[in-house]
Order: C-alpha cells, then sequence, then structure tokens
C-alpha cells in the first residue's frame, strides 16, 4: 500500500522559510513523479511543485522563485524548499506520487500544517 507522511511544518513569519519533507513508502519511489499540493482553508487542494523522475521541476506561478522541490531517492523522500513566505501560503500540505498520466498513486497522507502569520 502506497502511504505518504508528511513533515516539517509550523508557524513562521511573513518572509520566513520552511522545509518540508514527505517519505514515501510501499511504491518503487524513483520510478516516478512527485508532488506537493496544497489545501487552505475553504479552498480546493492545488498542485504547488512537481519534480519527474529524472528531476525536471515545475511550478506555478504563484510559488516560482520561491518554492524548490527536490527528492533524494535513496532515503525515498521529497521536499519542498519554502522561502519568502507570505500569509497566502497558510495550508495544509500533502505529497503524492503520479504515474505517467499524472494520476496520483496512493491516497492523501495527514499533510503538515503551514502557518505564516506574526
Amino acid at each position: 500500500q502506497v502511504q505518504f507522511v508528511e513533515s516539517g511544518g509550523g508557524l513562521v513569519q511573513p518572509g520566513g522559510s520552511l522545509r518540508l519533507s514527505c517519505e514515501a513508502s510501499g511504491m518503487n519511489f524513483s520510478r516516478f513523479g512527485m508532488a506537493w499540493y496544497r489545501q487552505a482553508s475553504g479552498k480546493q487542494r492545488a498542485q504547488v511543485a512537481f519534480i519527474t523522475n529524472g528531476g525536471t521541476t515545475n511550478y506555478p506561478d504563484s510559488v516560482k522563485g520561491r518554492f524548490t522541490i527536490s527528492r533524494d531517492n535513496t532515503k525515498n523522500t521529497v521536499y519542498l524548499q519554502m522561502n519568502s513566505l507570505k500569509s497566502e501560503d497558510t495550508a495544509i500540505y500533502y505529497c503524492n506520487a503520479l504515474n505517467g498520466f499524472g494520476a496520483r498513486l496512493g491516497d492523501w497522507g495527514q499533510g503538515t500544517q503551514v502557518t505564516v502569520s506574526f
């Protein structure tokens, strides 16, 4: 069974940084693209970063230049470095794996809460 465990969230002031981690299990991690998503209160979950199995990355304009996704295949872990955080980045952050058709491989984990506030 594919599972994801996210960690690293917390309370940070605007302009600050956080590094999120997501450890995957039950899958051949190195074969799949990985993505980070976030869901703010009252809003739909949205993708904020994607990395292919080859290391190519993609970001929406809302986080481009501030967020960086990376992966360590030896640890079955994907990371999200978030810099210059804004209040609108406040959300629960989740990760998932994507197959070649862009479909998610597993159920959502518990996520990790990121709160950007003074």
